[in-house]
């Protein structure tokens, strides 16, 4: 059977351990909250717009040419 001291210590050391571990459960909370925060902030950004389409390029002179002669 354990003495008054050594229960007494006992105590102590969950006290300890449950201080620490309530400590760690803050910490994670607020981590929890800014990654979250940082994710509807990313979420809610608007995608960029893609490039629009070149454009044909304009017929060369060689082209032309045939295209003139063939008229």
């Amino acid at each position: 059977m354990a003495t008054a001291n050594q229960i007494k210590y006992r105590m102590g050391q969950a006290k300890k351990k449950l201080a620490k571990i309530n400590k760690e459960l803050t910490s994670t909370k607020a981590n929890i909250k800014k990654l979250e925060a940082e994710f509807k902030k990313a979420k809610s950004a608007k995608p960029k717009k893609k490039a629009a389409p070149k454009k044909k390029a304009a017929p060369k002179k060689k082209a032309r040419k045939a295209a003139k002669k063939a008229k």
